[in-house]
């Protein structure tokens, strides 16, 4: 894809979103920076925002296979992976597959799950694909998680086990809208606003094709070795500050250069500069990063935390 079909590909999928969705354009431009780097995303936010349907709304407009997974307590893993079943007719087991063999996963209330239900997800989010019976299925191309959970409810639910956070490319926020934004919201429910998408004249504008194409333009974006020297600075500085039990591995540097180029792809250019990084900086890392309980007793949040570090590493000029 040239670099000005890019643009417009862009351009025209958030124009389509924004039908659906009132003022999230920080949380769609994060989204779409999964998307192109081929990274999966937890969500968090209250009941009510609008986080299903946000994904329902980006798998239409961009044309490509989506399903959805209520995460409950008595899920199995196999009921999201999929499972062997006996043929009576072929007298032989065979695979059947389960709800992950998609291009757009949303898994919603994955803190509603068992950690053996959750545990399933880790092959599948790092290594594209599931092992049933000593056989490797390859998941779809692109294969993406979008899961959702609930930060205000704590009774019935299970925490995300550190390895299936890392696994994560970021944590995004979904916050309130303003009062005018949830003016415009109920004023399109009283015109008939349809949430199940039936009624609401979201186009497809794109395909696979252009979602991997989308990917490759973040692959060619320039960065210069201080920007590496820059990130992996800020990766060190988890590590040690005073605040921090557990910093972020390896993988969260990984995560940061790729979330980062992305970013400047979005800002339509084709060079990386610190910025990027500073503002992919917070949701890229702020679920990696286990706070020691004092700085819980003191009030210290991860993002203060998270600023303070930005504000300690020298920025490359």
């Amino acid at each position: 894809m040239e670099e000005a079909k890019t643009k417009e590909f862009i351009k025209n999928i958030k124009k389509e979103l924004k039908k659906v969705i009132v003022e999230q354009d920080e949380v769609i431009d994060l989204i779409l920076i999964s998307i192109f780097t081929k990274g999966h995303a937890l969500l968090e936010g209250v009941p009510g925002l609008g986080k299903t349907l946000l994904i329902k709304s980006l798998a239409k407009t961009m044309g490509i296979d989506f399903k959805r997974v209520q995460f409950t307590p008595d899920l199995m893993p196999s009921d999201i992976t999929g499972a062997s079943i006996y043929n009576t007719k072929e007298r032989e087991f065979e695979f059947k597959k389960g709800p992950i063999f998609t291009n757009l996963l949303l898994g919603d209330e994955i803190n509603r799950t068992p950690p053996k239900t959750q545990a399933g997800l880790l092959q599948a989010m790092e290594e594209k694909m599931v092992t049933m019976d000593g056989i490797s299925y390859p998941l779809s191309d692109p294969f993406i998680l979008f899961a959702t959970q609930n930060p205000i409810e704590y009774e019935g639910t299970y925490p995300l086990p550190e390895a299936l956070l890392d696994r994560f490319l970021m944590k995004i926020y979904i916050d309130y809208p303003s009062v005018e934004g949830e003016i415009e919201v109920i004023k399109r429910y009283h015109e008939g606003f349809d949430k199940t998408l039936e009624k609401v004249c979201i186009e497809k504008i794109g395909s696979i094709e252009d979602i991997l194409a989308c990917q490759e333009e973040v692959q060619k974006v320039l960065v210069e070795d201080d920007l590496f020297s820059y990130i992996v600075e800020i990766i060190k500085e988890t590590r040690q500050s005073p605040f921090i039990e557990v910093g972020s591995s390896p993988r969260g540097s990984i995560a940061l250069l790729k979330a980062s180029k992305a970013n400047a792809l979005l800002m339509e250019r084709d060079f990386l500069i610190p910025e990027d990084i500073k503002k992919m900086a917070y949701p890229v890392l702020r679920h990696r990063l286990i706070l020691k309980p004092e700085a819980y007793v003191e009030g210290v949040q991860t993002e203060d935390v998270i600023r303070e570090i930005l504000s300690n590493v020298k920025v490359p000029r």
